[in-house]
């Protein structure tokens, strides 16, 4: 049976392919939900892939995970860098969480390399554009094989 991984997208990457190309690159976010899912099935995992502009949803996916998911693999976009609120909700779930971005947060802005998601996650994983999904991806699979 395969496991089942959650992956949350927050604030604006639906707009991913016309949003500052430059830092994100042209992938749309539909383009990485194939990427992920065709990865998922390599890896024999479940990927149940959302996107959310809005703060309190993303937090009642994630406190709804731990009844559903083996995992949770978040770019919480900008939330990333401010949100109390979607960190106590990681910290509840006891899942192995992957966090995740397209940009190098660390050679941005200031504010970009403060992330709360850290706090609740087994590791950070950005800069790769669409293949930090990936990357996350075989992460998670290796955590979830380590556990058992």
């Amino acid at each position: 049976m395969s496991k089942k991984i959650l992956i949350i997208n927050g604030p604006n990457l639906n707009l991913l392919g016309d949003r500052e190309p430059e830092v994100y690159g042209n992938e749309t976010l539909d383009d990485i939900k194939n990427l992920c899912e065709k990865k998922g099935k390599d890896l024999s995992l479940d990927i149940d892939f959302t996107q959310s502009n809005d703060e309190g949803e993303i937090v009642e996916s994630i406190q709804n995970a731990k009844k559903k998911f083996s995992g949770i693999i978040i770019n919480a976009g900008a939330l990333t860098h401010t949100s109390i609120s979607i960190l106590d909700a990681l910290l509840s779930t006891k899942l192995p969480i992957i966090e995740v971005h397209l940009s190098n947060i660390f050679t941005r802005e200031a504010f970009r390399k403060e992330s709360f998601v850290s706090k609740a996650a087994k590791g950070i994983i950005c800069g790769f554009g669409s293949k930090s999904y990936d990357l996350a991806l075989e992460a998670i699979s290796t955590l979830l094989k380590e556990k058992n």
